[in-house]
């Protein structure tokens, strides 16, 4: 697993307003676009240089593209990343239907066979 250009992209897209919205509304062409265009940039501004080794690997790109928070942690993402692009994607709507931090609690819930368990290994 590329656990940087996974967190890379969870890093940019969370703090980018409209790639958060395309991210909502079409992540498959989302994701396609970032891994081969902003996602091979680099350093400051992404004016320095482009990568040309970093790629998504396939169960990558499918947890990316469905949103799949519980595949990425057990990859190895980062959980504050990971936690805070899934309350931008959800939170309101959960909010709406029922009530304060139900999307935090079903992420919990879904999160709860790694209680006692070590963090899963970042190790690349």
């Amino acid at each position: 697993m590329s656990v940087y250009f996974v967190d890379k992209f969870l890093y940019e897209i969370d703090r980018d307003p409209e790639l958060l919205e395309r991210y909502r509304t079409d992540p498959q062409g989302l994701v396609a676009e970032w891994e081969n265009g902003q996602g091979m940039l680099l350093g400051i501004a992404h004016t320095v240089e482009r990568t040309s080794w970093l790629r998504l690997t396939e169960a990558e790109r499918a947890a990316l593209e469905t949103h799949d928070y519980v595949a990425l942690f057990e990859m190895g993402a980062h959980f504050f990343l990971n936690l805070t692009i899934m309350i931008a994607l959800y939170d309101e709507e959960y909010a709406g239907r029922l009530g304060p931090l139900s999307f935090q609690r079903e992420m919990a819930a879904n999160l709860a066979h790694w209680i006692g368990k070590d963090y899963p290994s970042v190790d690349v």
